[in-house]
């Protein structure tokens, strides 16, 4: 809920700011058009396009990158909790002992995975900000859940596990690796100052252009302002998605169910 308070104020801040310089561009503008009326508009065609052109490509690049980080998010979820299943039923491969002992530490490390997944800042910001106990103690399950599966008295064909288990385990423990570092995956913060940058020439060059008419157009400014505002709001919301509106919570069922219909 903070995120979506201080992200909804800096897309109001960059509403009033467009806003803003949309009035002292066409201030500026009307000044321009006083002093040459006949040249005052000449030649800036191929500036705004320019301008317009990149943040429309910054846009879309941050954006399109913003969607497919939110996806990869989504998989990672899906194969941690495939792989989390398989090791399930490759336990059959172990002794009975074992296999009960393995499934029992599996379902451990199953509920602290989603315990890990229920810190906001674990997706969106990165593993340096997990607590550390929760850290400790999936990596402890882990190495209990191999030194299992390793043990050469807890199989009946060591082969079977080291060709078909072991291989599941390295993608659990890879995969879980995975989600705990993606949220060091955003674009360097100066591409969101370029982006707001951008936002506010665009306004002040569109202000520019209105210069002409007599009386302001609200609704092309409020309309312009509110666009540029509502799609930066959108692509950063997305960007932290168990922070803000969109979310990618509901993808945690996955793993919540992932052992429910596997043998106990």
């Amino acid at each position: 809920m903070k995120f979506v308070i201080l992200s909804g104020l800096a897309a109001f801040g960059l509403l009033a700011a467009s806003l803003a310089f949309l009035a002292i561009g066409r201030r500026i503008g009307a000044r321009r058009l006083h002093l040459d009326p006949k040249g005052g508009s000449a030649g800036h065609a191929a500036v705004e396009a320019a301008v317009f052109g990149l943040l429309g490509l910054l846009l879309a690049f941050t954006f399109s990158g913003a969607l497919q980080r939110f996806d990869e998010r989504r998989q990672l979820i899906a194969e941690e909790a495939n792989a989390i299943t398989t090791a399930n039923w490759q336990a059959d491969l172990l002794s009975p002992e074992a296999r009960s002992a393995f499934r029992d530490t599996l379902r451990q490390y199953l509920n602290a995975r989603i315990e890990v997944s229920r810190h906001p800042r674990l997706i969106d910001w990165g593993q340096e900000f997990l607590p550390p106990e929760d850290v400790a103690r999936s990596e402890a399950l882990q190495s209990k859940i191999w030194q299992i599966a390793i043990d050469p008295s807890h199989t009946q064909r060591a082969e079977s596990v080291e060709q078909v288990l072991l291989p599941t385990l390295t993608s659990m423990f890879a995969v879980a690796r995975a989600r705990n570092s993606i949220g060091q995956r955003h674009p360097p913060e100066i591409i969101y100052g370029m982006l707001f940058g951008l936002t506010l020439v665009s306004s002040l060059l569109a202000g520019y252009g209105m210069a002409a008419s007599k009386t302001p157009s609200w609704v092309h400014m409020v309309g312009f302002a509110l666009s540029l505002a509502g799609t930066v709001f959108v692509i950063c919301d997305v960007e932290f998605p168990r922070s803000g509106l969109i979310r990618v919570d509901m993808f945690d069922q996955v793993l919540i169910n992932a052992l429910d219909k596997a043998p106990h």
